[in-house]
């Protein structure tokens, strides 16, 4: 007897899927059977995935539109009525060349005020537009899944990252209230917690002293695979996580403990 979780019948909608984190979630959404929809902002990268998912005998569709644009999420949403959502874009958007930070990491005191909209436009109020979006339709089904990816640097202080710490921490608030509101509709809102994961932005040497600094902390010692979260998120999407609502669920090797 083994145990499977089942999606099939359910569409699942992935923001900022076309690479990385969520592309793994999107992939790991499809093996479990639900149709998912890639959104990106690079039609590329998004029907590169949905390629990836038909191949490996799963139903994909591209969605391309910006979080941050509430005409544009809402018109896509509507149409897509999708019954799980990973808010799973983050940063400041794609499109940083490989080895450049995704946002400024100057001292808050020496930070530029008007980088802070970038950071907040993505990772609170993208979240905010495409949940509410989405949600009617949720409602109306009594069931739902909204699932949201912060980060450790929304519960543990990071030098460097006030302002995109507080978007993340806003996100994480967000859906703490929002999962008080929903829940008696058959509702569920969640966030899962990321420590340092590995991408082009981030591949230091085993051997160099940077990467011995960043894993210090770490009580395995090495950093997150984007594949990492996607087992837990599609936990939290399933009927086994009915009775789990207005929680944050670090995957972070151990980077920061929770009670």
């Amino acid at each position: 007897m083994s145990f499977e979780i089942d999606l099939a019948g359910r569409t699942a909608l992935v923001t900022g899927a076309g690479q990385h984190i969520g592309r793994a979630i999107a992939c790991a959404l499809a093996r479990a059977g639900a149709k998912v929809v890639v959104n990106d902002i690079v039609a590329e990268r998004a029907n590169s995935v949905v390629k990836e998912i038909e191949e490996a005998g799963g139903q994909g569709l591209a969605a391309l539109f910006d979080v941050t644009d509430p005409q544009g999420v809402h018109s896509s949403i509507d149409s897509l009525a999708p019954d799980i959502l990973v808010n799973n874009v983050g940063n400041t958007g794609a499109g940083n060349p490989p080895g450049q930070a995704t946002f400024d990491t100057s001292h808050f005191v020496k930070s530029d005020p008007a980088s802070w909209d970038a950071l907040f436009g993505v990772n609170l109020f993208g979240v905010m537009h495409c949940t509410r979006a989405a949600l009617p339709a949720m409602i109306e089904r009594s069931w739902g899944r909204v699932i949201t990816i912060i980060s450790d640097a929304a519960r543990v202080p990071e030098r460097g990252m006030a302002a995109y710490a507080a978007a993340k921490a806003g996100a994480a608030g967000f859906s703490r209230a929002l999962a008080s509101e929903v829940g008696r509709s058959g509702v569920t809102v969640n966030c899962v917690s990321l420590g340092t994961i590995q991408s082009e932005h981030v591949q230091p040497g085993r051997n160099d002293e940077r990467y011995r600094k960043i894993l210090k902390p770490y009580l395995v010692p090495r950093l997150g695979q984007p594949s990492d979260p996607a087992s837990l998120v599609v936990f939290l999407a399933s009927g086994y996580a009915d009775w789990i609502t207005g929680q944050t669920y670090p995957v972070n090797g151990g980077y920061s403990p929770s009670l």
